[in-house]
C-alpha cells in the first residue's frame, strides 16, 4: 500500500517495502505455548483493548460483561492474579439496572496501582439510560475497592467550565507516563439539540485530559454534573459536513498515543504529546473512507484560541485548545478497514499500525510513519487479523488474533509465529492480545462452555 499525500490524486498501489518476496504468505512459524485459564466463574471477564496488567504484572483487569455491547447493563469490574488467580472485586455500580449507570472498559495506569474505566451517569434509568453522551471516566485505586474518583469532570448546566466536558468519554487509554488519558467523545449538549434539529449531528471525537490541575464544577447536587481531578479538552477538528476530496472529516475515533516519549518530527525535533486517530473523510465521489490522523499536542492545553472557548457554548461543540495541529497522514484509495481496531504505535514512536486489506483481500498490519510518507506492509499472513492488536513493550513485535489462534509478527523483518493451536470457531481467542507491561505474558479471552450450556468469557494468560 503507497500513501501519495496529494489532495487532488488520493490513490493506494500495494507494493513491498524492505521486506523479500520470501516472507509474503510464507513465513509463519508454529511455536506453541502453554496458555492457563485465570477465571471460571459463571460471568463474563471482558478484557480491554490494551493496559489489563498491574503495573508489577501481578493483577489482570477485566469488566465482568459477557458481550462487548453490555456496559450498560454490567455493574462490576474486578481483577485476577496472575499467579494465584485470587479474584478480587474493585467497584461496583449503586442501583444497577439494564438502563445504567454501567461500568466497562478497565485499564490499569502503568504507573501506580489505579484503574480507570467508563462510568455510566449515576441516575441513569429507564427515561434516561446510559448512552454514548451520559457517560464519564472513573478512576478507583485497588487498595481502596469501592471508592471512585472522577477524572474527568462534566458540566451539562450553563455556563459551562473549561476543562469539563459536557457529555461521554470512552476508552480511556493511559499515556506512559500516566499523566495524561486519551478517550473518545460524544457531546450530551449537541446531542440533545441533534434530536431537535436534524441539521445538527452529534459527532464523535477524540479528547485527552492531564493532571495539570483539578477542574471545580459550579453545581454538584445534581448528579448530572462532577468535578475531577484532570484538566480535558478535545484535541480534534472536526466538521458536519466534509469537502468531497478534502482533508475534512465528520468523525475521530479509535486512537492511541504516538510512543512512549512523542515522536520525532522531520525537522529532528521531539514531538513530546501526540496521538493518532481515525479519521472519517469524503473522497472525490463522496464516499466515506477511513484514513490515519495525527495530532499534536502541546504541554498546556488549556489555552483557548480566540472567540473559541474549550468548554463549547449552549449551540457548539467544544474547541480545540491553541497550540494543537491536526495532520492527516495516509492518502489511500480505499481507506483503512478491518475488524475494530484502535490505533496503536511502537513505543520509540517511529510507527503506527493499522489494518486494511491486501490486494487478495486479506486483512494484514499495516505502518506509515507520524510523519507521513510510504506506507509499509507488515504481515503478509494467510488469513486475516480478527481483531485489535498491540505491539510489545520492547517494540520488537506486535500481538494478535489470526486463524482462530494467537499470533506475534516481529516488526523488524515481519516473520509471524503462531502461538497457540488453531481452535475452532466457538472457544477460539477473540477480542485483543495485550502484553504484559515486562512483555513476558500474553493475556486475551476465550468463551468456555459450562455443564448447563451456558458460556462465559474467561481470561487466559500465554506465558512466553
Amino acid at each position: 500500500m503507497k500513501n501519495k499525500p496529494a489532495y487532488n490524486h488520493i490513490f493506494c498501489v500495494f507494493i513491498l517495502i524492505n521486506l523479500s518476496s520470501s516472507f509474503v504468505h510464507s513465513q509463519v512459524k508454529t511455536k506453541v505455548n502453554k496458555e492457563i485459564q485465570l477465571t471460571f466463574e459463571s460471568k463474563g471477564h471482558l478484557l480491554n483493548t490494551s493496559q489489563v496488567f498491574s503495573k508489577n504484572n501481578e493483577w489482570v483487569v477485566y469488566d465482568n460483561r459477557n458481550l462487548d455491547t453490555g456496559i450498560p447493563e454490567n455493574g462490576t469490574i474486578g481483577m485476577v492474579n496472575t499467579k494465584t488467580k485470587e479474584i478480587k472485586t474493585i467497584y461496583s455500580t449503586s442501583n444497577q439496572s439494564p438502563y445504567g449507570p454501567g461500568v466497562g472498559a478497565v485499564t490499569f495506569s502503568p504507573v501506580e496501582d489505579r484503574v480507570l474505566f467508563i462510568h455510566g451517569i449515576r441516575n441513569s434509568d429507564k427515561n434516561n439510560p446510559y448512552t454514548y453522551s451520559r457517560r464519564t471516566g472513573v478512576s478507583v485505586w485497588i487498595n481502596k475497592p469501592g471508592i471512585p474518583e472522577f477524572l474527568d469532570a462534566r458540566n451539562i448546566i450553563p455556563p459551562f467550565t473549561a476543562g469539563a466536558l459536557r457529555g461521554g468519554t470512552h476508552a480511556h487509554s493511559w499515556s506512559a507516563d500516566g499523566k495524561w488519558v486519551s478517550f473518545t467523545y460524544n457531546d450530551f449538549i449537541i446531542d440533545e439539540l441533534s434530536k431537535k434539529d436534524t441539521s445538527i449531528k452529534d459527532i464523535r471525537v477524540v479528547a485527552v485530559m492531564n493532571n495539570s490541575k483539578p477542574v471545580i464544577v459550579p453545581d454538584t447536587i445534581n448528579v448530572e454534573n462532577n468535578n475531577g481531578q484532570f484538566f480535558s479538552a478535545v484535541v480534534t477538528q472536526v466538521t458536519d459536513h466534509p469537502s468531497w476530496g478534502s482533508n475534512e472529516i465528520d468523525k475521530a475515533f479509535d486512537e492511541g498515543w504516538i510512543g512512549a516519549n512523542g515522536y520525532i518530527q522531520k525537522n529532528g525535533k521531539r514531538q513530546k504529546r501526540a496521538i493518532a486517530f481515525q479519521g472519517n473523510v469524503k473522497d472525490k465521489n463522496g464516499k466515506t473512507k477511513t484514513e490515519v490522523f495525527v495530532a499534536d499536542i502541546p504541554d498546556d492545553i488549556s489555552k483557548a484560541k480566540s472567540s473559541c472557548p474549550l468548554e463549547g457554548t449552549a449551540t457548539t461543540r467544544p474547541c480545540v485548545p491553541a497550540g494543537v495541529t491536526q495532520r492527516r497522514i495516509t492518502f489511500t484509495d480505499k481507506g483503512i478497514t478491518g475488524p475494530r481496531f484502535w490505533l496503536r504505535t511502537t513505543p520509540d514512536g517511529k510507527w503506527i499500525g493499522f489494518l486494511s486489506t491486501d490486494d487478495k483481500n486479506i486483512v494484514q498490519l499495516f505502518l506509515v510513519s507520524p510523519n507521513g510518507g510510504s506506507i509499509k506492509q507488515l504481515t503478509h499472513n494467510l488469513h486475516s487479523i480478527e481483531g485489535p492488536f498491540n505491539f510489545s513493550p520492547d517494540g520488537k513485535k506486535v500481538a494478535y488474533i489470526s486463524d482462530n489462534s494467537i499470533f506475534i509478527t516481529y516488526v523488524a523483518n515481519g516473520f509471524s509465529e503462531r502461538l497457540t493451536t488453531k481452535s475452532g470457531d466457538f472457544e477460539k481467542p477473540t477480542g485483543p492480545v495485550v502484553w504484559s507491561n515486562n512483555g513476558k505474558m500474553l493475556a486475551y479471552n476465550r468463551y468456555i462452555k459450562e455443564s448447563s450450556g451456558q458460556s462465559y468469557l474467561q481470561v487466559f494468560l500465554l506465558p512466553l
